[in-house]
């Protein structure tokens, strides 16, 4: 999450934090013995007011995995800016192969999203985007792309602050 201009590091603590599974894979090692059997899991939390994260654990058994997975999300939560329940605009994101587009969608849409992105739009908030969700569908790259989109945004606020002038001047003309 580094080489992001706006973005604001949360603390855990005082959260309400609820975790969704994005996925789980089974690793597996061919050893003189046999097969050894690993797991990898991501999962991303949030409260669902604009503060999400994403993390990855591995583990020999699969309860483990997440639970290391959510303690590593816990420490990588950052602050989304939302408007009225939507984003405050367009964005395009990357990581790796996967290429994710979200768009800001009217009140009652929904989340239109697939999986991965279903997963951590969820958990920031947004309840009315449009998303698109191209090139590699493999659920780390598409989480590691999504959030590339989201830490791009930027509020009203943030950009009139950058400019040095006042919102009030933007809409009053």
């Amino acid at each position: 999450m580094l080489g992001y201009k706006n973005v604001e590091r949360v603390k855990p603590s005082g959260l309400e934090l609820v975790d969704k599974l994005v996925g789980v894979q089974r690793v597996t090692k061919v050893t003189k013995g046999g097969r050894a059997f690993g797991f990898s899991a991501i999962v991303v939390v949030g409260d669902g007011n604009g503060v999400v994260g994403h993390g990855l654990g591995k583990s020999k058994d699969v309860s483990s995995a997440i639970a290391k997975a959510v303690e590593e999300a816990k420490k990588n939560l950052v602050r989304i800016p939302i408007l009225d329940g939507t984003l405050p605009h367009e964005q395009k994101g990357k990581f790796g192969g996967a290429r994710v587009f979200i768009k800001p969608a009217s009140h009652g849409t929904g989340v239109i999203a697939g999986g991965a992105v279903r997963s951590v739009l969820e958990s920031v908030g947004v309840k009315d985007v449009l998303s698109k969700s191209q090139g590699s569908s493999n659920p780390h790259n598409v989480v590691k792309a999504t959030f590339d989109a989201l830490l791009q945004l930027r509020s009203a606020e943030t950009i009139a602050k950058q400019r040095g002038i006042s919102l009030e001047k933007v809409f009053n003309g």
